[in-house]
């Protein structure tokens, strides 16, 4: 038969396996970021990259009208530079 200090022993064990399961449990749910939070983080830096592009190619675009006959040198241009300004906007989002 068991002893009642062995069974406390054991109960004892028991409590503190459950106490520490919690207590990881809990630190879990703190550090586990929302899926919306998510979400509009990765939303956030999605327009963050893609406005300057679709800002810079409008502008290409109107710049290129101005000029005599079709020419795709400004819009080229502008969009590349999009690509540059989101890409640091992006990265200095992301570093903070």
């Amino acid at each position: 038969m068991t002893s009642p200090e062995d069974t406390r022993s054991a109960h004892e064990k028991l409590e503190e396996r459950v106490e520490k399961q919690a207590r990881r449990i809990k630190q879990a749910e703190r550090e586990q970021r929302a899926l919306l939070a998510q979400t509009v983080y990765l939303g956030t830096l999605g327009l963050m990259f893609v406005l300057p592009v679709i800002g810079g190619a409008y502008l290409g675009q109107w710049l290129d009208s101005l000029s005599t006959g079709y020419e795709v040198h400004w819009t080229v241009s502008m969009i590349v530079l999009g690509v540059v300004v989101g890409g640091v906007n992006v990265y200095l989002f992301v570093r903070e």
